[in-house]
């Protein structure tokens, strides 16, 4: 199966064919220099880049991959990191204020229970508690996370895996998923006992949690590290398309830093093991990019036959909801999957964001055929950066699958099949 990232349609270079009803609202910047979140989640912000003395997103996938040490960015210790890290998140939950705005920078103190949000005094504290009580919990496992994602850097996350024993369409979510794993209290003790773990905790700042928790954690982040092959898996088969009759070109579009900066072959080898015996799987995967808009991509690549037709077109999160001028940015991309019918899934966040993405959507005549919760989601929440005391959000949460355009625009009232 040869896998091929491609950039998404960011900016049009030629007039489109249809115009949306409406175009999408963009999401706002605030004072801390996050998007707005309720339309959008950022994973890798220019607010940490900018915390670790790094100017782009690759400079931090080349300390990622070794070729750059901690010192270039002036990080000199582990403890160092850790503490540059956690200072991306130290703002007064209730006054919003940075510590640089204090007259005491490190007045800002804690919540003990989360170990996550920030206050700069006991007064907004106390005022913030009724919101925040809510997402403590939560948010507890957030800052949890945060930290031991730390070793799927280092490679003690995920554990080594089976070939699935169950045929892919009886699989039912992460608990059948789990089921499938030989040994598996011994592979979560074995990440919990490792040198890094150990490092992690000697360093983070903050006391060690008690086994059973980091055993959760290690479980939710092994979800969040293959829920996109899984749920590329699962693509494959809500269209019926057969991996094990040929090798398959599979197109990411829209691909973040998320899937490409620290992007490695075998971060796929899962779906080997949700197809075993397919034959592109076999020690030949191809992993390729284009730095660019998909429609180019597709006029000067696939039209010329240098590249070959998809599959099947993926988008994590695409986020066409939250595009300032839909007309500038996706609308080419999304119309040229239209209208050459082209295999498409679409991840969503939220069910908020699934909906604005349906509206839009409907508005281009595409053929929904079908959206559901993705029984694939990462389990791991993720913090809304800028304003913590909101509902987490989860990876994948809902997907949206697409074939050519639709019989009519009101084919969404009847709901989805896939419900």
């Amino acid at each position: 199966m040869a896998q091929r990232g491609q950039g998404a349609a960011r900016k049009a270079s030629k007039k489109p064919s249809k115009e949306p009803a409406a175009a999408a609202r963009a999401p706002d910047m605030d004072s801390l220099g996050f998007q707005a979140m309720d339309s959008n989640v950022p994973g890798l912000s220019h607010v940490i880049l900018q915390k670790l003395n790094m100017k782009s997103y690759e400079d931090y996938k080349s300390a990622m991959d070794g070729r750059k040490r901690g010192s270039d960015f002036g990080i000199r210790t582990y403890f160092d990191m850790f503490q540059k890290m956690e200072d991306t998140f130290k703002f007064c939950a209730e006054c919003k204020k940075l510590p640089d705005a204090l007259p005491d920078p490190k007045s800002l103190r804690r919540c003990k229970r989360c170990q996550n949000v920030y206050y700069c005094g006991v007064a907004c504290q106390r005022a913030n508690w009724p919101l925040h009580k809510k997402f403590c919990k939560k948010l507890k496992l957030v800052a949890l996370d945060r930290l031991v994602e730390w070793l799927v850097f280092t490679g003690d996350i995920p554990f080594p895996t089976e070939t699935w024993t169950r045929p892919t369409g009886e699989v039912a979510g992460w608990e059948d998923w789990f089921a499938m794993q030989g040994q598996l209290e011994e592979k979560l003790g074995a990440v919990l006992a490792g040198r890094y773990m150990s490092l992690l905790w000697a360093n983070a700042g903050k006391p060690r949690p008690e086994e059973g928790e980091l055993r959760e954690s290690v479980r939710r982040l092994v979800t969040d590290f293959h829920s996109r092959p899984l749920t590329i898996g699962l693509g494959l088969r809500l269209f019926g398309i057969d991996p094990l009759a040929k090798p398959l070109t599979i197109h990411v579009v829209g691909a973040s830093h998320v899937e490409t900066l620290n992007t490695r072959v075998t971060d796929y080898d899962e779906l080997a093991r949700m197809f075993p015996g397919q034959r592109g799987m076999e020690g030949r995967i191809y992993l390729s990019s284009f730095k660019g808009l998909y429609h180019d991509f597709w006029e000067g690549q696939v039209e010329t036959k240098l590249a070959a037709r998809p599959d099947l077109v993926v988008g994590f999160h695409p986020g066409f909801h939250a595009c300032p001028d839909l007309m500038a940015g996706w609308l080419p991309t999304l119309l040229l999957l239209r209208d050459y019918r082209l295999p498409t899934l679409f991840t969503v966040y939220s069910e908020q964001e699934l909906k604005a993405s349906l509206q839009i959507l409907v508005e281009l005549e595409t053929h929904i055929t079908g959206y559901a919760a993705n029984p694939f989601a990462s389990l791991r929440p993720e913090q809304v950066y800028s304003s913590p005391n909101k509902a987490p959000v989860y990876c994948s949460s809902y997907y949206i699958t697409l074939l050519g355009p639709a019989a009519s625009i009101g084919e969404l009232e009847g709901g989805s099949d896939e419900d």
